[in-house]
């Protein structure tokens, strides 16, 4: 049964002007494995729109805000990204499920919690 739905959708030059203007941005936001990833890729803002927009699908499915750097968007060996949760939640699930897609310009995010 899905008890969380959350959808999020951004630009990636926002990342990018945001990242810019304010260089702690990807310090308060982002884990250090979450930037190393994103950061060695071709277009890293891309990277790193799409995982911002996770989080934030993230926080819509729980219905409130934990700290930026409690949640790790990452990807298996297969591509695949996976959601890791570093705090407990007032919601209570089994599973969660990301989807993550960009375009040159925009990024987002789907994200599923599930209770058996």
């Amino acid at each position: 049964m899905v008890v969380g739905l959350g959808f999020d959708l951004i630009e990636v030059e926002r990342i990018k002007q945001v990242t810019e203007k304010y260089p702690k941005f990807l310090d308060r936001v982002f884990t250090p494995r979450e930037k190393e990833y994103s950061l060695a890729q071709k277009n890293p803002y891309l990277h790193l729109a799409a995982r911002f927009a996770a989080k934030e699908a993230f926080f819509k499915a729980i219905g409130r805000r934990i700290p930026w750097s409690k949640i790790g968007i990452y990807n298996l060996p297969s591509g695949q990204p996976e959601l890791e949760l570093f705090t407990s939640v007032s919601v209570e699930f089994d599973r969660m499920r990301v989807s993550l897609c960009h375009l040159n310009s925009v990024a987002g995010a789907v994200v599923i919690l599930e209770k058996d």
